[in-house]
């Protein structure tokens, strides 16, 4: 049996409005029956030549000095247009003479490609406009299928011909939990025919409507919850299911009735074999996963994150967090105090101001 486990660092910061990436660290370890590696690094990228180890870079590059500074131009490059220099793999696959290492770079891209699902808070921005961002990991016993369309709510939407009998495949796979989460309802597609695109190809035109106790309607007259649980419904299925997927969603109870996040997060957090990551406003998750799993927002801007301290079993985590709220008995403090008579008054000498 082999056991490769790998660790990539990364520093992000915004520069001017524009991401950078820059300082990664690609480190692995290795252990098999007949030998072991303790955790190196393979890729360091902190260096003003092209990386280091000297030794794995000549393994990953080979020795040519024209290549060499063609690399180190390619570094500047992906740092200026916001990308990874890691996964730039091409440089890798011409040049790497150590399957091992391709193999891992290979995978660790497949991952981010495949495996790696990060939604966040413009998909709710988009729900309000009326406009479902689907975002899906289909499989079948023929084929998989990564990716996601925008469909919209107000009239028919538009998807390349070839892409409706994913989507269709992927509501119905959809429609086995939604029916559970939300007794009686299911999703339809209606396929209302094929059109030709301004560029010459043909699309689908369909519309996504609501089927509940026998009555259909269009489903952009559902609620921004339900609206918000079908677009993430199938990568929850998936991250339910695969312990390879990695899912992170910013927001996740938006609009969605708590008692219904609590019960799928419990559910997820006891039996899903993914990683689901999420941020929520909602303290109804405080209830029903345990506390290993969550970490606070506080005040400082050096330290944005802590796990609360001195939480007893017996505990609710979320009378534990509101009398941190008001005592202060944590590190770091986990909320700008406000002062009542304070608002009254601001609230007053608004009303009285006349626009």
């Amino acid at each position: 049996m082999k056991v490769l486990r790998a660790m990539l660092k990364q520093r992000i910061e915004i520069a001017n409005k524009k991401w950078k990436i820059f300082d990664e660290v690609l480190a692995f370890s290795y252990k098999s029956k007949n030998d072991k590696m303790r955790k190196a690094p393979l890729i360091d990228t902190r260096t003003d030549e092209l990386f280091t180890p000297k030794a794995k870079m000549q393994e990953l590059v080979g020795n040519d000095k024209e290549k060499y500074m063609d690399l180190l131009v390619t570094k500047r490059l992906t740092k200026a247009t916001s990308r990874s220099f890691i996964f730039s793999r091409e440089q890798y696959r011409r040049n790497c003479r150590n399957e091992l290492y391709m193999k891992l770079i290979e995978s660790l891209y497949m991952f981010g490609h495949r495996e790696l699902f990060v939604i966040d808070t413009e998909s709710i921005g988009l729900i309000s406009l009326n406009t479902l961002p689907l975002v899906f990991k289909y499989r079948n016993e023929t084929s998989e299928a990564v990716g996601g369309v925008l469909l919209s709510l107000n009239g028919p939407a538009l998807i390349p011909e070839d892409t409706y009998g994913i989507v269709e495949n992927v509501i119905k796979n959809m429609n086995i939990v939604l029916e559970q989460l939300v007794p009686g309802l299911r999703i339809g597609v209606v396929d209302l025919g094929s059109t030709m695109t301004k560029d010459g190809k043909i699309a689908k035109q369909i519309q996504l409507i609501s089927l509940k106790n026998n009555k259909q309607i269009p489903f952009c007259y559902e609620s921004e919850g339900i609206k918000n649980i079908v677009s993430n419904l199938q990568l929850l299925i998936v991250v339910y299911n695969n312990p390879s997927v990695t899912v992170a969603i910013d927001e996740l109870d938006s609009g969605v009735f708590e008692y219904l996040l609590g019960e799928m997060l419990n559910i997820i957090s006891e039996k899903g074999k993914g990683q689901l990551i999420f941020t929520s406003h909602n303290l109804r998750p405080l209830e029903t996963i345990d506390k290993g799993f969550i970490a606070f927002t506080t005040t400082n801007q050096k330290n944005r994150y802590i796990r609360l301290t001195n939480v007893k079993g017996t505990n609710n985590l979320r009378d534990f967090y509101y009398r941190d709220i008001v005592l202060g008995e944590q590190s770091e403090q986990v909320y700008n105090p406000t002062n009542n008579f304070e608002i009254a008054l601001a609230f007053r000498e608004a009303g009285e101001i006349e626009i």
